[in-house]
C-alpha cells in the first residue's frame, strides 16, 4: 500500500500550531488562531510606545497592535525582538539600528554581553529599562528581555531573485556569492498568516541555502516582531520580495526558466521524486488550513506531497517548508 500523503501547505485539521511548536525556541503565536496578528499577547498595560528618536517616545494606537502588515507599512521588520535576532541584526550590519532596549533584570548571559558589546562598537544607543516599560514596547509573547528599533527591511526585487542577484543599497551582488554556480532557489508563500510560522520558515529556508523568499502583499503576514524572533536573524540575510499577486509572480518565474513546485496534499507525486531539483527552482507552500489556492496550483509546473506514515494527515506549514527546503538542498 502506498503511504498516505498529508497536507503540506498548511496546519491541517488542528488549525494553527499551538505555542512552542515552531522550530524556533520560545516563539509566540497570534492569539485567536489564524488571525494574522503580530503574535503579541494581550495585555492590560498602557499602550506601547515607539521611539521616533533617542529618548523621544510617541504613542502607538493600541488598535494597530496585532494586525497583519499592510501595503502602507511595507515589508516590516523595524522592531526586532529576541536575543538571537537582535544579536544577528547588530552583527549583519545591513541596516541602520536606531536603539537597543534591554530589561534591567535580564541577567548576564553571554549573548546579552555580546549584544551590549556590539551595540557599543556600532555606536547604537543601549537603553536599560524597567520591566513595565519594556513590556509596553514589546509585541511578541516572549521577547527574552531584548528588542531593537531599526530601519525597515528593504523589499527585494523579484527579477533579482530570479536572476540570483541581491541588491544592497545601490549595489547588486550575487545572492549565492559563496557558490557562484548555485542556481536560484526561491520559496514562495501563498497567504501564510501566522507570524511564528513565517519566522520559522525563514529560519529553515536561510539554513537550507534558499536565495530568496516571495510574499503576497495582501492577506498574508509580513515581518512582524514575532516573526523576527522566530526567524532568529534569518531576515538579515534572506532577500524577501513582496508581490501584488502570487499567481502572476509564479508565471513570471516560469517564463524566466524557474521550475515551480507546489506542495499539495492531493498530489500523486512524492517530494522525494521531485523533478529537476538542481536547476532554478521555486517551492510554493500554502496557507494554514486551506493550503494552495486554485490559481497558484495552476501556475505550478509540478505538484508534490510529503509521504505520511502516521495517523495524522498533515504537517505544520513550517515543518513542511523545512522538509522541502532541505530535501532540495540535499539533491542539489
Amino acid at each position: 500500500m502506498s503511504p498516505r500523503r498529508g497536507r503540506t501547505g498548511g496546519q491541517g485539521r488542528g488549525g494553527p500550531a499551538r505555542r512552542g511548536s515552531s522550530p524556533s525556541s520560545g516563539r509566540g503565536r497570534a492569539p485567536g488562531g489564524r488571525s494574522g496578528g503580530t503574535g503579541g499577547a494581550a495585555r492590560s498595560a498602557p499602550p506601547p510606545t515607539r521611539l521616533t528618536g533617542p529618548g523621544r517616545p510617541a504613542s502607538i494606537p493600541a488598535g494597530r497592535r496585532g494586525r497583519v502588515s499592510s501595503s502602507a507599512r511595507g515589508l516590516g521588520g523595524d522592531q526586532v525582538e529576541g536575543r538571537q535576532a537582535v544579536r544577528e541584526l547588530l552583527l549583519a550590519g545591513t541596516r541602520r539600528v536606531r536603539e537597543v532596549w534591554m530589561e534591567n533584570d535580564g541577567g548576564d548571559a553571554s549573548i546579552l554581553r555580546d549584544i551590549r558589546e556590539l551595540a557599543e562598537s556600532n555606536r547604537v544607543p543601549l537603553n536599560i529599562v524597567g520591566r513595565g516599560r519594556f513590556a509596553a514596547q514589546a509585541r511578541s509573547e516572549a521577547p527574552q528581555g531584548v528588542l531593537a528599533l531599526a530601519a525597515p527591511l528593504p523589499e527585494a526585487d523579484l527579477d533579482d531573485l530570479v536572476a540570483g542577484r541581491r541588491r544592497v543599497g545601490d549595489a547588486t551582488r550575487d545572492a549565492a556569492a559563496h557558490d557562484r554556480a548555485a542556481p536560484p532557489f526561491v520559496v514562495a508563500l501563498d497567504g501564510v498568516t501566522d507570524p511564528g510560522n513565517l519566522g520559522a520558515i525563514l529560519r529553515s529556508a536561510e539554513c537550507a541555502g534558499v536565495t530568496g523568499v516571495v510574499l503576497p502583499r495582501h492577506r498574508a503576514v509580513h515581518v512582524t516582531p514575532a516573526a523576527t524572533k522566530a526567524a532568529a536573524g534569518a531576515v538579515e540575510h534572506l532577500p524577501i520580495a513582496v508581490v501584488g499577486g502570487l499567481p502572476a509572480a509564479l508565471a513570471r518565474m516560469r517564463d524566466a526558466g524557474v521550475h515551480v513546485v507546489g506542495l499539495e496534499e492531493r498530489a500523486a507525486a512524492s517530494l522525494y521524486d521531485l523533478a529537476a531539483p538542481d536547476g532554478p527552482v521555486c517551492v510554493v507552500l500554502g496557507a494554514e488550513g486551506r493550503g494552495l489556492s486554485r490559481l497558484v496550483r495552476e501556475r505550478c509546473d509540478e505538484l508534490v506531497a510529503i509521504p505520511m506514515h502516521g495517523r495524522l494527515g498533515s504537517l505544520n506549514v513550517s515543518a513542511a517548508a523545512a522538509l522541502a527546503c532541505f530535501e532540495i538542498a540535499r539533491r542539489r
